[in-house]
């Protein structure tokens, strides 16, 4: 196998010096008396939520859905030694929450493996790779400029410096009103980036929240360019599971629960929520209970339909009502995993990402990284090769006419980009279209609704949740989670639990003489 040449050792801490310590309230250690929590959704927000209520003596209750953990990052076996899941998850260093919740049950991140590039690859045939960019700003940025074929120097006498400057000039949250009702397209299009280099530098961030750019708020777009490129030192590397989701990380994660005294319901949707006078009642279709508090962290579309039906009025509630019906899901998404007849070269990547082909937006090899594709391969001698695409028509069952046009363009993108695939024959198949995730939409920022609701006893958290801090993706979802948990803590006057964020300035707000630079490009711009 060429695994371990592709990979190395995760890091255990931090590389970054300007990450910031959030300091949760102080108070008992535990709980005083006992406190019934129930945690609607069994994803990363609701996992990191249990978590923390569990380990300051709350009895949580958990609900979810599916037969598994994990909610939009689960796994799950399939016949013949398969498995499959929702597609590639990258794991980065700036997910410091994320990775202090794994840590409850793999405290070296042993069950992590370090993918040591992240090359991108246009229909042009033009690649960046982010292996040898220094991490830390701003060498990381001059250094993609230089180097990049995407971006000549000459496209620099075209880039809008003000623009520009916007990406080092934040601070969290009050620069993210800013971009109230700009898009991300908008954004770019102000900025002038050379054609490639908006592509690949850019719009993957926007796509990667299964949006069209023209769809997506430039406030996410801005952020993740700060958190993962010219706001932190932890660089654009990321790592990801040994094995599947589940067996790497939630069935542990689970396990460690039970063991913390929560209940959890695997196969149990929640279809009500009421607000009574002893508490919250949660209904399922085999019972429920009654609890002094509710962490509502479910899916996106769940979470609207349970909020969109209480009943009460106070302005509280008729305020959040009408925050979350403004929000919508984004568009559907595909995955196909394909099991193949024969390897891909040894010289592709374990994950690459792509632009400008018909639907593809990544290709991963999974038994580069992934044990259970391995030890496949390893028996029948062919790769295991996933397709995802981002953001693709509305919702279609896999099978309809619509469905089998996305698998085909698909299969024939697969085909372009790594074209030893052309004469392969495709042993076995799992197609997913979901449509299940929120859109990060340009409505202003703070109409998003909080983890806190100014409801007594009801908190969200997921990756939908506004979050003050500069976090996206599953590090949002476990970040609200926490926050979730900390905020019904404080409220019984219990120690929280701290967290971590990538700095919340950027690079022109840090020092004086970044604040220097900053007046003067104002100014410039202003003229």
């Amino acid at each position: 196998m060429t695994r371990t040449s592709q990979y190395r050792a995760v890091p255990n801490a931090p590389r970054d010096p300007h990450a910031e310590r959030i300091i949760a309230h102080r108070g008992h250690d535990r709980l005083p008396s006992a406190r019934q929590v129930a945690v609607i959704g069994g994803g990363i927000a609701g996992l990191a939520a249990a978590t923390g209520l569990a380990e300051r003596g709350a009895d949580v209750t958990l609900f979810e859905s599916a037969p598994q953990l994990g909610g939009r990052v689960a796994s799950w076996p399939l016949a013949d030694g398969r498995n499959m899941s929702r597609g590639f998850h990258a794991f980065f260093r700036q997910y410091y929450n994320l990775r202090a919740l794994l840590r409850r049950t793999d405290p070296a991140l042993d069950r992590l493996v370090a993918v040591t590039d992240y090359p991108l690859q246009t229909n042009a045939g033009l690649t960046d790779s982010f292996k040898s960019i220094p991490r830390t700003p701003p060498l990381n940025l001059a250094a993609f400029v230089l180097q990049s074929p995407t971006f000549p120097l000459t496209g620099l006498a075209k880039v809008d410096l003000p623009s520009a400057f916007e990406l080092i000039d934040l601070q969290f949250p009050q620069s993210l009103s800013r971009y109230d009702g700009e898009s991300a397209a908008a954004f770019l299009d102000r900025l002038r980036f050379p054609h490639n280099a908006r592509h690949l530098a850019l719009e993957v961030f926007a796509r990667s929240f299964f949006a069209n750019p023209h769809d997506f708020a430039a406030r996410e777009l801005v952020t993740m360019f700060h958190t993962y490129f010219t706001g932190s030192a932890e660089g654009l590397l990321f790592d990801v599971p040994v094995d599947d989701f589940n067996t790497s990380l939630w069935d542990p994660l689970g396990d460690y629960l039970r063991d913390a005294g929560v209940t959890i319901h695997l196969d149990s949707p929640v279809d009500a929520l009421h607000q009574t006078e002893r508490g919250w009642r949660v209904g399922t279709s085999t019972g429920g209970g009654v609890y002094d508090a509710v962490v509502l962290a479910a899916d996106p579309r769940t979470s609207r339909g349970l909020i969109a039906a209480l009943h009460g009025e106070t302005q509280q509630l008729a305020d959040l009502q009408s925050r979350v019906a403004r929000r919508t899901n984004a568009p559907a998404f595909a995955v196909i995993r394909l099991w193949m007849s024969d390897t891909v070269h040894s010289g592709r990547p374990a994950f690459l990402g792509t632009s400008g082909y018909q639907l593809l937006d990544n290709i991963s090899v999974l038994e580069r990284f992934e044990a259970t594709a391995a030890a496949w391969t390893q028996t029948h001698g062919g790769s295991v090769v996933e397709l995802h695409a981002y953001a693709v028509d509305a919702p279609a069952a896999p099978n309809s006419p619509q469905g089998q046009t996305i698998r085909t363009a698909l299969l024939d993108d697969m085909r372009t980009v790594f074209p030893e695939t052309q004469n392969m024959e495709i042993i076995a198949e799992q197609y997913l279209l979901e449509d299940d995730c929120s859109l990060a939409d340009v409505s202003p920022w703070q109409d998003h609704p909080a983890v806190t609701t100014g409801i007594d006893g009801l908190v969200l958290a997921g990756d939908w949740i506004r979050a003050p801090l500069p976090v996206a993706l599953m590090e949002r979802a476990a970040t609200t989670g926490f926050l979730a948990a900390n905020e019904l803590l404080a409220g019984w006057n219990v120690t929280g639990h701290d967290l971590f964020s990538p700095p919340r300035r950027g690079l022109l707000r840090r020092s004086t003489l970044g604040r220097t630079v900053r007046h003067l490009a104002l100014a410039k711009g202003a003229r």
